[in-house]
C-alpha cells in the first residue's frame, strides 16, 4: 500500500465549484460540507459506484478505481477569498483527482504534497 500523504488544495471559488456531471457533483454550501463530500468520496465507494453505472460497460471498469482509505481525513476551511482544503490518505493522487473532479471539476488546485 503505498504512504500516507497530506495533500494541501484550494479551491477558489467554491460557490461555484462543481463537476460536470449532476449526478456527481458536490451540492454543499460551505467548506464543512466539502470536508464531508470529499471524505465521503474517499472513505466510501459510493461514488465509485454511481460513476460506474453511469459508463456504457460498467463491468469493464477497472475495479481498482474504486479503492477506498477508511483512515482517510479531510478539513476545509474558507480563508480569505478561497476554500483551502487538507487532504491525509494513503489513496494515489490519481485517485484523489479523479474524485476531486467527479465533485467539483477543475475548480481546484493542488499547493502542496508532503508525507503525512
Amino acid at each position: 500500500m503505498a504512504s500516507r500523504c497530506h495533500y494541501y488544495i484550494q479551491i477558489a471559488d467554491l460557490a461555484h465549484a462543481r463537476g460536470a456531471q449532476s449526478e456527481l457533483s458536490y451540492a454543499g454550501a460551505g467548506p464543512n460540507d466539502f470536508a464531508a463530500a470529499l471524505h465521503e468520496a474517499l472513505y466510501s465507494p459510493m461514488l465509485f459506484q454511481r460513476w460506474r453505472a453511469m459508463q456504457p460497460d460498467p463491468d469493464e471498469v477497472d475495479e481498482r478505481l474504486g479503492i477506498t482509505d477508511q483512515l482517510a481525513k479531510v478539513t476545509a476551511k474558507a480563508v480569505d477569498l478561497h476554500t483551502e482544503v487538507d487532504v491525509i490518505t494513503d489513496l494515489p493522487m490519481s485517485i484523489l483527482r479523479r474524485r476531486l473532479n467527479w465533485l467539483i471539476g477543475a475548480h481546484w488546485q493542488l499547493h502542496d504534497v508532503r508525507p503525512a
